[in-house]
């Protein structure tokens, strides 16, 4: 393995010569980044993905939407439309992708948008009547046309980008020097009893800038397991005899949350669109076990399965510490945005 990680080194300077001057040239303002008259809140990484970007817009969501009309703007990854979409009860995870529509499915009360064009997909937004006041970019740290007035980096603990390197030799999607652009560092899925001996010795990896404020998150599995119809306690379902279907990166902690003896644990590669044959197995397979999959699978199985063999498993981003200071400054930021648009 090392020695054909040494063979991509070339292809990796390369990528990082060109991401390097594709960062310069917006930095210098050759490459035109836009800023939009409302809070505009990134949340990405650096790395390829498995940092857990998810569950921390939804924590987003649920601690704004109750104050502010809430949008969130996505690529919509592996969707089967184009252009600009907005979210609406025909909406699918074929239309919209399996995670947006896992927003729009569990926050009825925001817009959720789609568009790879994220400018484009704001200035949609934004002729909407109500407009939002706030958007969430999900998975858009790259996406430098748009401007930002508050990125959040997610890096996933035991995969921290300080240890990384630029693609294709390792993960990263651009130098460890465009975590300078964020504002929070949220080192995700750590155990939960991580010591802050632990975490002084991250953050000293991290070297954050003066100004960012690192923070450390962890996985909250729910206890319940639910389907369209039901919703069954995990503890009653350890012992029986389930199928579980994982298509996300990283899926080795939901199996281990889940799994035990007699169990076929079925692992498929990121946002897996599954095939007809596939989903002819998993029908066979829910004629004797009941089927259990992650809340972003469980988007595009659904219709697909029967209803009372299908359940799914909800997760959280949860913080270790320092939640409250967390909220503050998202909470901080947003409202002096406000306040700036309006006196302008």
């Amino acid at each position: 393995m090392l020695f054909f990680k040494k063979l991509l080194l070339p292809f990796s300077i390369m990528y990082w010569f060109i991401t390097a001057l594709r960062n310069l040239l917006f930095n210098i303002g050759i490459f035109k980044s836009h800023s939009f008259p409302v809070p505009v809140i990134a949340i990405g990484n650096l790395s390829t993905g498995g940092t857990g970007k998810t569950p921390q817009t939804e924590y987003l969501i649920r601690l704004l939407s109750s104050q502010y009309r809430v949008a969130t703007l996505s690529r919509g990854y592996k969707r089967k439309t184009k252009g600009f979409v907005l979210a609406d009860r025909s909406s699918n995870a074929e239309t919209l992708g399996d995670e947006p529509y896992q927003f729009y499915s569990k926050f009825p009360n925001i817009n959720v948008a789609v568009d790879a064009n994220r400018k484009n997909g704001i200035h949609q937004l934004l002729s909407l009547d109500p407009k939002p006041e706030i958007i969430l970019l999900d998975d858009a740290y790259q996406h430098r046309r748009v401007k930002a007035g508050f990125y959040i980096l997610l890096t996933a603990y035991g995969d921290i980008y300080a240890d990384d390197f630029i693609l294709p030799t390792g993960n990263l999607r651009e130098s460890r020097r465009g975590a300078k652009r964020a504002k929070i560092i949220i080192v995700t899925k750590c155990p939960p009893l991580l010591t802050a001996e632990e975490q002084e010795k991250i953050k000293h990896k991290l070297r954050p800038e003066i100004g960012q404020t690192v923070f450390f998150s962890t996985i909250a599995y729910d206890g319940m397991v639910y389907s369209e119809t039901q919703s069954v306690q995990v503890q009653t379902l350890l012992n029986s005899p389930k199928v579980l279907v994982a298509g996300i990166a990283k899926p080795q902690p939901f199996f281990k949350y889940l799994s035990s003896i007699g169990d076929d644990c079925l692992e498929y590669p990121d946002h897996h669109n599954f095939t007809d044959a596939e989903i002819t197995t998993l029908f066979k397979l829910s004629e004797t076990k009941i089927i259990i999959t992650t809340e972003k699978d469980y988007m595009r199985l659904k219709g697909k399965l029967p209803a009372d063999r299908l359940f799914y498993l909800p997760i959280r981003s949860k913080f270790i510490n320092g939640q409250n200071q967390f909220d503050a400054l998202i909470l901080n930021y947003i409202k002096n945005a406000l306040d700036t648009n309006v006196s302008r």
